[in-house]
């Protein structure tokens, strides 16, 4: 690719990050140019984006009605899953599934809400009182 025809198109990571692409300068030489984005490469991360947000929306559903407990909802927050809540916290895959259950989350010690609110990064009344953002 030239160095002209490197893509810069909008992209919802515009203010984050670049990608970087190796181009033919002039001269013939490769050299590295930063761009915006791609087209293509936005719209496939806007729909992953779309499906980050309905899992969390549906976390909070569940949390509200009282189907799961609110670790369910930082974790798809966080965009996390089991494998890594369990890596963190040192419960088992198990145990993890397990204090999704309301009834069991409610009697968790304050020993294990604390290693959930620190992976989480939020306080222990955060985790047992969770604040959702406005929509």
């Amino acid at each position: 690719m030239k160095k002209s025809d490197t893509p810069q198109d909008p992209s919802l990571l515009d203010n984050f990050t670049k990608d970087v692409y190796y181009v033919t300068d002039d001269s013939g030489k490769y050299v590295t140019e930063k761009s915006r984005g791609w087209e293509v490469k936005a719209t496939a991360l806007n729909l992953i984006w779309e499906d980050v947000k309905q899992r969390v929306e549906k976390a909070k559903e569940d949390y509200l009605k009282r189907k799961c407990s609110p670790i369910n909802y930082f974790m798809e927050n966080k965009m996390m899953d089991i494998n890594i809540v369990s890596s963190y916290t040192g419960f088992w895959k198990w145990q993890v599934k397990r204090h999704f259950k309301p009834a069991v989350f409610n009697n968790l010690s304050e020993k294990k809400l604390l290693k959930y609110a620190k992976l989480f990064e939020i306080s222990v009344d955060e985790l047992k009182n969770p604040k959702f953002d406005a929509d």
